[in-house]
């Protein structure tokens, strides 16, 4: 098959709105929203809108894990 008759695939998101943010971490999006707002939590502002860079999120998630097998 050639590339112009291949099936796209869908694009993984780069960044996600407040409610799919605060869903994917496990808290509500009143936390979500107080940690936005005090700049503990990495996000951008794109107009009105506040995004949450997957990547960025993910690992400010990873450097607040304690405990595991090292």
């Amino acid at each position: 098959m050639n590339e112009s008759t291949s099936i796209p695939t869908p694009l993984a998101p780069l960044a996600l709105n407040a409610h799919d943010a605060a869903k994917m971490l496990g808290i509500s999006t009143r936390t979500l929203w107080t940690l936005t707002n005090s700049g503990a939590i990495p996000h951008a502002r794109v107009g009105r809108r506040v995004l949450y860079p997957l990547a960025d999120v993910e690992q400010w998630l990873a450097t607040r894990t304690k405990g595991g097998v090292a």
